[in-house]
Formats: structure tokens, C-alpha cells, sequence
């Protein structure tokens, strides 16, 4: 098992520094969009475990096809402390991109873009340290108010922090809780929602990060191996 070593040993002001950092290198601009490839990415650990277990799914674009999967099992020594969960995550999540021979044009991470206090979330930071195009797509929100959209499929939201709009709430199936999205890198929020939009199949949680989740379950039950695996 490997263990992540680069965020170890941080203290939280250093961490915060490293925040700010990584943010003003964060472009989230809208781009157009020439995709033929996109990535899913899930990260399973319990609150004070030290274990990690990260998957990121690669799928073809828009047919969403798996293609390949990544799996890493490592172990983190940074603390628990909520607004800066990426530094737990974040090491093992590059550990399981590094070992992809094929890269998806857009990867989705379970979790928040720049929906996030210091506008960096786990998509944030991944996209911003690596240089990759990512966004957010979360279950719950983090950061930021907003109004329930309207009970059908498709209907969005703006999350908004104060005057500034930081993602949405996208309702993913009709009478269902939405989903969060918000841009990571090289990406816009109304890029996001395109994305999304497209992702989106007969569960709440789309297709990207739904099956990077049940792959990173089979893999922690011990129903899958660890590495680059070409389907």
C-alpha cells in the first residue's frame, strides 16, 4: 500500500497558503468543449481512517461507455478537518491519474468545484495542482445558498455566495434531491451544466461518478485489483 506523502506533516495555515496558491492559478472561464473521452472520479475512507481506496472510470463521450479504470490504495496522514478534506484526498487521487496510460478530456469528481469557502474544493485543487479540465458534482452542498429547482429533471439552480454565483443545484431525476456542480479548472459554470446535463442517466448521481463509486466499492471489498485496467 502506498502512502501519500505530499501534504504530510502540513499544519492548517500552511495548508491555507497552499489554498490561496493553487486558486490563483484556477481558471474557470467558459471553454468550449471538444470532448470525446470523460472521467469519473470517487474516493471511499471512513471520517478517521487513515485508508484510502481512489478510482477514477473513463468513459467515452457522449455514449458514456466505459473504457479503462484506475484504482489506488493508500494512506493519508492528514487530518480530518472539514474545508480541507482535499488534502486527504487529493495525493492517493493523483497517485490513481498518474497511472493512467488514457486521460478522459473532463474528469467529474465526486465532490465540490469552487463551491467551497476558499473556492477550493476537491476538483478545485486536483484541476489547479495538475493542470487537468474537472469539475464538481456532489451530493450534498458545502458552500453557498440556493433555491430548490423546480421538480423536474433537468431544472437548475444558481448557488451563490453573496453576489457571486460558485455552481448550481441541478435536479438529475424528477422529484428527486439535486445534485451540486460547480467548475474545478478550464471550465465555466455554464460548461458544468452542459456537462452534466449530458452525463445524466436513469439514477440521481450521473453516470461518471456513479460507476468511478461502484468500482471503488468493489475494489475496497477486494472484487477488483489495483492499477490501470483497460476494458
Amino acid at each position: 500500500m502506498e502512502t501519500t506523502a505530499l501534504y504530510e506533516g502540513l499544519k492548517i495555515p500552511q495548508a491555507t497558503e497552499i489554498q490561496r496558491e493553487l486558486r490563483a492559478k484556477l481558471n474557470v472561464e467558459e471553454h468550449p468543449l471538444k470532448m470525446t473521452t470523460i472521467g469519473g472520479a470517487d474516493i471511499s475512507l471512513n471520517l478517521y481512517s487513515t485508508t484510502i481506496y481512489a478510482g477514477i472510470v473513463l468513459l467515452s463521450f457522449p455514449l458514456l461507455q466505459p473504457l479503462a479504470y484506475s484504482l489506488v490504495k493508500a494512506e493519508t496522514r492528514f487530518p480530518y478537518v472539514p474545508g480541507y478534506l482535499a488534502f486527504r484526498e487529493v495525493p492517493a487521487l493523483v497517485k490513481v491519474w498518474e497511472q493512467m496510460r488514457r486521460k478522459p478530456d473532463v474528469l467529474v469528481v465526486d465532490g465540490h468545484g469552487i463551491a467551497h469557502p476558499r473556492r477550493m474544493g476537491i476538483a478545485a485543487h486536483f484541476g489547479s495542482l495538475t493542470g487537468q479540465a474537472s469539475m464538481g458534482c456532489a451530493k450534498k452542498i458545502l458552500f453557498g445558498k440556493f433555491e430548490e429547482p423546480l421538480a423536474e429533471a433537468g431544472s437548475a439552480t444558481p448557488i451563490m455566495d453573496k453576489d457571486e454565483q460558485i455552481g448550481y443545484a441541478f435536479r438529475s431525476k424528477s422529484r428527486t434531491a439535486p445534485v451540486f456542480v460547480s467548475p474545478g479548472h478550464l471550465m465555466g459554470l455554464n460548461n458544468t451544466l452542459e456537462v452534466i446535463r449530458q452525463c445524466t442517466g436513469k439514477y440521481r448521481i450521473p453516470e461518471p461518478t456513479r460507476l468511478a463509486h461502484e468500482l471503488v466499492n468493489r475494489f475496497r471489498k477486494g472484487e477488483l485489483q489495483a492499477g490501470f485496467h483497460e476494458l
